[in-house]
C-alpha cells in the first residue's frame, strides 16, 4: 500500500501528505493545537486524531485527495477545456487541485469530530471530568473551523454543481456517522439485526460518498461528459468499498492475528457470518465469536464482495485512456483486493 501510494504521487507532482499543510499551519488552527496541549496524560481521542496527522503514512489519511488528483490527471482535459490547458499543472488543472484538498479537509473535519466523547460513559481512569469536556469543546471548534475552511474554497471554484455535489456529500456523511452511532454506543456492542445490503448503505454514505463524489466533481469542473462523471463516480464508489472492505477484513486474514486484535461486530465478516448462521445462533456464539467469524463463509465472503467491488472500480478505469494517473488508480485498487 505505502509503495503504491509513493508511485502515485510522483505522477501527480507532490506528496498529498502536505495537502492540506495551509490549513493545518494557519495561526486559529496552531492556537488551538497549543490548546489540545492540555490534553496530554489523558485517554481523549482527539490526542490521537491530532497524533494521527502527523506520524499515519502507513493508513495515509490523504488518500482521498490522492485519488482525486489521480483521476483528473487520467481523465486530462475535455474537448470543451482545451483553450485552458495553460492552467494546468502536471496534467491537473488548479482548480481539480483545490478540489484535493477541500475533499481532504472535510475527511479530517468529520475524523477530528468523531473524537467527541460521550461524557456519560466516562471512566475515571481517562482523565479528569473538566479536561474532557474541554477536549470535545477543542474538537467541535477545530473540527468546525476545518469545515469552515472547505465550505470557502468550496465557493471559490465558483461552480453550482460542484458545490452541490460536495455539499450533498457532507449531508451524506452526517447521515452515514447519525446511523452509525444511533445502532450503537459502543464499537464493539452486539450489531442490530442488519443485512449486508443495509451494511453497504451505511458504509456508502458514511465512507464512500465523499470520495465518489469529489471524483464526478474533478470531471465537471474539467466538463467531461455525464458519461466520464458517471464512470469517476462509480470508480470512487467501489474503489472506497473495497477499502473498507479491506479493513474490515484485516483481522481476520492476517496470519499475526490473535484472540485479543480488535475488531468491530458491525464489519462486513460478522454481518455475513450472522446471516449465514441465522440470528440464534449468532447470539449463541457471541463470547467465542472471531473464531467462529474465521471458521465461516463470512471471511471469504467479504473477501469475495471487496474484490467484486474492485472489479467494478477496475471496470469504471477502462473508460479512461491508458496513463500512469490511470495504473496508478488500478494498482491502488489491486492493494486493498490482495489478501494472503
Amino acid at each position: 500500500w505505502s509503495q503504491v501510494v509513493s508511485e502515485a504521487e510522483k505522477i501527480v507532482g507532490y506528496p498529498t501528505s502536505f495537502m492540506s499543510l495551509r490549513c493545518l499551519l494557519s495561526d486559529e488552527l496552531s492556537n488551538i493545537a497549543m490548546q489540545v496541549r492540555k490534553l496530554v496524560g489523558t485517554k481523549h481521542p482527539l490526542l490521537d486524531t491530532a497524533r494521527g496527522f502527523v506520524y499515519d503514512s502507513r493508513n495515509n489519511l490523504q488518500m482521498r485527495g490522492l485519488v482525486v488528483l489521480l483521476i483528473s490527471k487520467a481523465a486530462g482535459p475535455s474537448t470543451a477545456e482545451l483553450s485552458f490547458q495553460h492552467d494546468m499543472v502536471s496534467g491537473i488543472y488548479s482548480s481539480q487541485r483545490s478540489l484535493a484538498e477541500i475533499t481532504e479537509l472535510i475527511h479530517t473535519a468529520f475524523l477530528v469530530h468523531r473524537g467527541i466523547l460521550n461524557i456519560g460513559e466516562l471512566k475515571s481512569c481517562d482523565g479528569p471530568l473538566k479536561d474532557m469536556q474541554f477536549g470535545n469543546k477543542m474538537a467541535v471548534l477545530s473540527g468546525d473551523f476545518l469545515l469552515a475552511n472547505a465550505c470557502t474554497s468550496l465557493a471559490q471554484l465558483q461552480n453550482t454543481k460542484v458545490v452541490e455535489l460536495i455539499s450533498s456529500a457532507i449531508g451524506d456523511l452526517v447521515q452515514g456517522i447519525y446511523y452509525e452511532n444511533s445502532k450503537s454506543s459502543e464499537e464493539n456492542c452486539l450489531t442490530d439485526d442488519i443485512g449486508i445490503s443495509s451494511w453497504k448503505e451505511q458504509v456508502f454514505l458514511s465512507h464512500s460518498a465523499l470520495l465518489a463524489k469529489s471524483c464526478q466533481a474533478a470531471m465537471e469542473l474539467a466538463k467531461h461528459s455525464a458519461e466520464i462523471q458517471d464512470m469517476a463516480f462509480q470508480y470512487g464508489k467501489h474503489m472506497s468499498m473495497s477499502h473498507k472492505l479491506h479493513s474490515d477484513l484485516q483481522p481476520f486474514v492476517k496470519e499475526t492475528s490473535s484472540d485479543t486484535m480488535a475488531f468491530s461486530l458491525n464489519s462486513a465478516p460478522a454481518i455475513l457470518h450472522q446471516e449465514f448462521r441465522g440470528r440464534e445462533a449468532w447470539l449463541k456464539q457471541i463470547r467465542e465469536l472471531q473464531e467462529a467469524i474465521k471458521a465461516g463463509k463470512g471471511v471469504t465472503s467479504a473477501i469475495d464482495l471487496c474484490r467484486c467491488h474492485g472489479n467494478r472500480a477496475l471496470a469504471a478505469l477502462e473508460r479512461f485512456p491508458p496513463s500512469e494517473a490511470r495504473d496508478a488508480l488500478a494498482n491502488i485498487v489491486y492493494a486493498v483486493t490482495r489478501f494472503p
